[in-house]
């Protein structure tokens, strides 16, 4: 794969320790206790149990309460990774090269596929994610009261929360590098490039939820029964759909913004504030609506969510905590180690909210002796 291993690639994995002669094939392994260091276990640990304990809990709800929902969505997100990953690894495979330069590139963990561009944990933090932010907005009942679009966008909005405390600290922890001279991932936020803030962690889940809750969610909340073969097709078509819906929605920045980098920061950001106003004013009205009684949805409780998502937001405040002191010493944006840092301030602020959202979840009143009482599931005693 010598022929796939693009300059800018090698550049980026040389200045992370490695180079194209290191890399296996389709799948290799490192030794986990000889990576660049001790972080990169513990997030690939973290997030890899993450998304088997998410399919554990999925399958066992479809099994015991014939509700699919959390496999499509579980296996939309994963179809949607390996839609928009792969072109970006290997442009020249894709053809386009001439218009998509190498965007960033991964550092080595334990467990890699295609040559060393594609870790495990990434496979992993795609349905992992896209479960927890799902489910929160469903476990408050916005999709039944709102809708399937404001209910996407309100998933949008939870998944960039706990999206971005991750964002910001990968760089600086040497998880990832990205190519800051592309013009694709201009403007940069700090560490961060805004199109990957706006774009890979808030309209990609957008997009998969709004189609995941379309074609398969509002059906299931009517009493609807699906076939495997139906179920299968569907989530295929979530994970195309939801790619494409990848490309129209930041359409307004990447054509509006064409030819300066300014305008389309600022498109960018303006996508983004909708997404959030309305996600925050919607969550905040349905959160205080079902405290005080007045909401008619259907109590539903997923304890892997509330719990797990606890586990990951301790872990990434352990992994930020052991960073700040080279995060303190950072001058003109590089820790002394030559690593770029993040925003702190915003990886706090959306660390609040994605606290905030959960502890949502947790007090809401139960009503006594609904029949749904039982969407309790007893999957959680499997799943944690």
């Amino acid at each position: 794969m010598s022929d796939h291993c693009a300059a800018t690639f090698a550049r980026l994995a040389d200045e992370m320790g490695f180079t194209c002669d290191d890399i296996g094939g389709l799948v290799d392994l490192n030794n986990p206790f000889g990576l660049e260091n001790w972080t990169l276990l513990v997030l690939e640990v973290t997030i890899v149990l993450g998304a088997i304990l998410a399919l554990v809990y999925a399958i066992t709800r479809y099994r015991r309460h014939g509700d699919p929902t959390n496999l499509v969505v579980w296996f939309g997100a994963t179809a949607y990774l390996f839609i928009i990953e792969p072109p970006l690894y290997f442009p020249a495979a894709f053809g386009i090269d001439a218009h998509v330069d190498t965007m960033f590139a991964h550092n080595l963990f334990t467990v890699e596929f295609l040559w060393g561009r594609l870790p495990i944990y990434i496979v992993a933090i795609y349905p992992f994610a896209a479960t927890l932010a799902f489910e929160i907005v469903r476990m408050l009942g916005v999709f039944r009261r709102y809708g399937v679009l404001v209910g996407a966008v309100c998933v949008g909005f939870v998944h960039h929360a706990f999206y971005e405390i991750f964002d910001h600290i990968g760089p600086q922890l040497r998880w990832w590098e990205w190519t800051t001279e592309n013009p694709l991932n201009q403007p940069m936020f700090d560490s961060v490039p805004l199109p990957s803030v706006v774009v890979f962690a808030a309209l990609w889940p957008m997009s998969l939820a709004f189609f995941a809750q379309l074609f398969v969610g509002r059906h299931v909340d009517r009493g609807r029964e699906f076939t495997g073969a139906q179920l299968v097709g569907r989530t295929v078509l979530i994970g195309v759909l939801a790619s494409l819906g990848t490309f129209v929605l930041p359409l307004p920045a990447t054509v509006g913004g064409a030819g300066s980098d300014t305008v389309r920061g600022v498109l960018y950001a303006a996508e983004l504030v909708v997404v959030a106003v309305v996600a925050a004013v919607v969550l905040l009205r349905q959160w205080t609506s079902l405290r005080a009684g007045d909401s008619d949805v259907e109590p539903y409780t997923n304890r892997f969510v509330q719990i797990y998502g606890f586990v990951y937001l301790g872990v990434l405040a352990v992994l930020w905590v052991t960073a700040l002191p080279a995060f303190l010493d950072a001058v003109d944006g590089e820790t002394p180690n030559g690593d770029p840092i993040g925003n702190i301030w915003y990886a706090a602020g959306c660390f609040v909210i994605a606290v905030l959202c959960l502890v949502a979840t947790l007090t809401v009143p139960k009503r006594t002796g609904s029949g749904s009482r039982a969407v309790e599931d007893a999957a959680v005693e499997q799943a944690v």
